[in-house]
C-alpha cells in the first residue's frame, strides 16, 4: 500500500495541477497521510528551478494548516472519547500531569517533528489532545515547516539534481543533527 501510494505521489510531480496536488499531499500528510511532501516537492522543484521558493511557500501554508487539523483531530477526539474514559478509570489526574509537562517541551516537540523524519502527525495530534496553546503550536509550526522546505527549496534551486541524493538520504539526519545542537546549545546557555 505504501508503495502505490509513493508511486501515485511521484506522479503527480508531472501533473499540470502539480502544486494544488502538492497542497493537498502536504495538508493531509500533516495529520494522516504516510507520505511526506518532499517527496513530490523534490521533482517538481528540478523541472522548474525559478519556481522553487514558491513550492516551498506552497508546502509550508499546506503542512501548517493540516497540523491544524491534526491539532483539532487530537482535540475533538480526546474530549470526545479519551477524557471520559480515563475519568472512569481514575486517570483524569495523570492525565493533566502528563499534558502539562509535554506542553512545557511543546515548542521543542513541534520544532524537532516539523524539521526531521520524526512524523509530523504524531505530534500536530499531541498538541491538540494536550490543549498545547494554538498560537504557539501555530507559530512553531510555521518556523518548522518553513525552515525545511525552504531549505530543500534553496538547495535545489541552487545546486539542483546533483543534491536531490543527499536530500533524500542524509537530509534527515542534517535536521536531527541541527536540532540536538540547537536544544544543546539553549541547555548550555540554560548552566552558564
Amino acid at each position: 500500500m505504501i508503495r502505490s501510494l509513493y508511486n501515485w505521489t511521484m506522479s503527480m510531480a508531472d501533473h499540470p495541477r502539480a502544486l494544488w496536488v502538492l497542497a493537498f499531499v502536504a495538508f493531509i500528510e500533516s495529520s494522516v497521510f504516510p507520505i511526506p511532501p518532499d517527496i513530490l516537492m523534490i521533482p517538481m522543484i528540478l523541472a522548474a528551478p525559478r519556481r522553487a521558493f514558491l513550492i516551498a511557500g506552497v508546502a509550508t501554508v499546506s503542512s501548517v494548516l493540516g497540523g491544524m487539523l491534526g491539532y483539532f483531530i487530537g482535540a475533538f477526539f480526546y474530549d470526545a472519547i479519551g477524557a471520559p474514559v480515563l475519568e472512569a478509570m481514575g486517570k483524569g489526574g495523570s492525565m493533566a500531569e502528563f499534558n502539562s509537562r509535554f506542553n512545557d517541551f511543546g515548542f521543542w516537540a513541534v520544532l524537532v517533528a516539523g524539521l526531521t523524519p520524526f512524523p509530523y502527525k504524531v505530534i500536530t495530534i499531541m498538541s491538540g489532545w494536550t490543549g498545547m496553546p494554538l498560537a504557539t503550536f501555530v507559530a512553531t509550526s510555521i518556523l518548522a515547516r518553513g525552515l525545511r522546505f525552504f531549505i530543500v527549496s534553496a538547495l535545489l534551486w541552487k545546486f539542483g539534481a546533483p543534491v536531490r541524493a543527499f536530500i533524500e538520504r542524509r537530509l534527515g539526519l542534517v535536521f536531527t543533527a541541527f536540532v540536538i545542537l540547537l536544544i544543546g546549545g539553549f541547555a548550555a546557555l540554560r548552566f552558564l
